[in-house]
């Protein structure tokens, strides 16, 4: 939250031997990995969504966790403060580590400010904020401006642990903030006494109302800060501030027609992409004066839940989460996929290096990698099978029993950044990132069992991509179908419609087939994908402009762009696990003489390709 300054310290002091014990009471086992990942962070969860071992910030209410219900005088503690608490934690910060240098952006962080008390520390343990740092001292209460740029550095020899809570603030709390010069009142352990703590049940709305929209953008205005040597600075940050103030008065125009019924999904699911999309084109050179973010990336983090249909309750009041009594939550028995982003190209194009580049920011689950087995374990769909001859599946093999085995599937074998399986008290909704390129022919067919997926399709040149599909037979480590009849020997890579007639022909018709197929098979069925449901990018792009084109594709996603993407970005993308050699733009001289007779055949959908991007 913004605040007027820095630091505020409140007037309370709790008894810090009484937190270090019940710290201390706390198995190996409740300390889990910081869900940023930053190195010696970790962290025990006390207040999450369902009560759950989870980092989610708006998947359900928020309830206390089995930690929490085994540690009273904590309980005791935070219901001082007399307010409603969001997500809350005890973060442990290593001897030696640091919490890196950033600004709160999230939606999250516009109207929650966090409470710190210090478990465990020393003197040498500092937190910045904007110009300012200071040391906390255990046992004492403080908020901080996050809006603020701001870093937290463990200089000594153990661990440092905070008891930290979030929270909007009654205005009891808030006056309780404005008391900070007087004497702290000590509040100490009350054996036996049981609390009741407030915590938030509705953390966002169906679809956010213009009052808010405008309070979270046109707050931006005054904060515009134009790049040094940006041309027509003046210019730039009235054509963008004017933006913000068209896309205000139009939400509020589209609030006046639908409200919040998904009559109007359409519109706002519109209006929100020709913000982003003009925005990131007149945003350039723009930034947040206060904490130097690029304004674009504020906006999208703070409109990321501006629409959310898919929620079906009606907004209620906070509720008392209930005391250390407080029996388990019933949760559902698998996940819910929600928007699942399917990375659709030929072989061989670039689509693991794409894959494992989104794959390491924690928004997305995946399956681990390609994943022949989730068709191609259902005999109806494995080529041979009645109407089946290649790897291309339409809408109509989707069968009502197909469809509930794919979906179940993917609900058992989803796993997290960390490899680990789905489990109750995991965020309920999942964004499923998936990449096999024989799920390239089959869009229509996956169109049907995931009707909100959203398909990226990644092309490249014919020529590199060729041949590296003869370099990938030649080496004999992508073989699919080791006896596939009607062909002599092993076939590799994906087996597009028409294979049959290649029996007996040079490599390069096969891969040039392969290439060619693929590419027209997406071509055709993106015309009965909706325009906001489709993507196109080159290899050449996300190569030349790796930025610029994972930016992109998160506003597309309608995922943020965050610390981990930023970093896989910030230099040259990685080589992926399935490089055979070395990245080159004349490789594909090495084929030539295969390649060459091929290519008039393949000139049509190159243009085609080409005119997309």
């Amino acid at each position: 939250m913004k605040l007027s300054r820095c630091f505020f310290r409140l007037p309370l002091r709790f008894d810090v031997e009484r937190l270090q014990e019940e710290v201390r009471a706390l198995p190996d086992a409740a300390w889990s990995r910081h869900p940023t990942g930053y190195a010696g962070n970790s962290a025990v969860r006390l207040i999450s969504v369902n009560g759950g071992e989870n980092d989610d910030m708006t998947g359900g209410p928020m309830q206390l966790t089995a930690h929490l219900q085994a540690s009273p005088y904590i309980q005791q503690v935070l219901s001082v403060f007399n307010t409603v608490w969001s997500r809350s934690r005890l973060m442990k910060l290593a001897p030696g580590a640091v919490v890196p240098e950033h600004a709160d952006i999230n939606y999250h962080w516009v109207h929650r400010v966090r409470v710190h008390i210090p478990v465990f520390t020393r003197p040498e343990v500092s937190f910045h904020c904007g110009d300012e740092q200071l040391h906390m001292r255990e046992g004492e209460a403080w908020i901080f401006d996050s809006w603020r740029r701001h870093r937290v550095e463990n200089r000594s020899e153990i661990e440092r642990v905070h008891l930290v809570a979030d929270t909007t603030g009654s205005a009891s709390f808030w006056n309780l903030v404005e008391s900070g010069e007087q004497a702290a009142r000590f509040v100490g352990y009350r054996p036996g006494q049981s609390v009741r703590l407030f915590t938030e049940q509705n953390t966002i709305v169906r679809v956010m109302p213009p009052s808010e929209v405008e309070q979270l953008l046109l707050d931006l205005l005054p904060e515009l800060d134009p790049e040094a040597g940006l041309v027509d600075a003046v210019q730039a940050v009235s054509t963008f501030s004017a933006l913000l103030q068209a896309f205000c008065r139009d939400w509020r125009q589209l609030w006046s027609v639908y409200g919040d019924d998904a009559a109007g999904g359409a519109q706002y699911t519109h209006m929100l992409e020709v913000l982003r999309e003009q925005g990131a084109r007149l945003g350039q050179g723009l930034r947040v004066r206060s904490n130097g973010t690029p304004i674009m990336r504020v906006v999208n983090a703070r409109l990321l839940y501006a629409l959310n249909l898919e929620l079906r309750a009606e907004p209620g009041v906070a509720t008392p989460a209930k005391p250390a009594v407080q029996g388990p939550v019933a949760q559902p028995r698998r996940p819910r996929i929600d928007r699942p982003l399917f990375i659709v190209a030929a072989p061989r194009s670039g689509s693991t290096l794409l894959f494992e580049t989104l794959a390491c920011t924690p928004q997305f689950w995946t399956l681990g990698g390609e994943a022949h087995w989730l068709v191609e374990s259902l005999p109806p769909l494995r080529p041979g099978a009645p109407g089946v001859d290649s790897n291309r599946l339409v809408a109509q093999q989707a069968s009502v029993d197909i469809q509930q085995t794919i979906l179940s599937g993917v609900q058992d074998k989803l796993q997290n950044l960390m490899q680990k399986p789905w489990q109750p008290g995991d965020p309920l909704a999942l964004r499923f990132l998936e990449k096999t390129p024989k799920n390239a022919l089959r869009i229509a067919f996956f169109n049907r069992i995931f009707p909100d997926a959203r398909f990226l399709f990644l092309w490249r040149d014919p020529r590199e991509n060729i041949s590296s599909i003869i370099e990938a037979w030649k080496s004999g480590r992508w073989v699919t179908y080791p006896r596939l009849q009607g062909w002599d020997g092993p076939w590799s890579l994906l087996l597009p419609p028409g294979w049959q007639q290649l029996r007996g022909r040079p490599l390069g018709e096969i891969a040039s087939l392969q290439w060619r197929a693929t590419n027209e098979i997406v071509l055709e069925d993106f015309q009965a994908i909706e325009p906001e449901r489709r993507m196109v990018l080159s290899y050449q792009q996300l190569i030349e402009q790796p930025g610029e084109s994972i930016q992109r594709i998160c506003r597309f996603a309608d995922i943020v762009f965050d610390e981990a993407l930023r970093e896989r970005v910030s230099h040259e993308l990685p080589l992926s696990r399935y490089t055979l050699t070395a990245p080159d733009r004349e490789k594909w001289r090495r084929n030539a003489e295969e390649i060459e007779p091929c290519l008039e055949g393949l000139q049509a959908c190159w243009r085609r390709l080409q005119a997309l991007s």
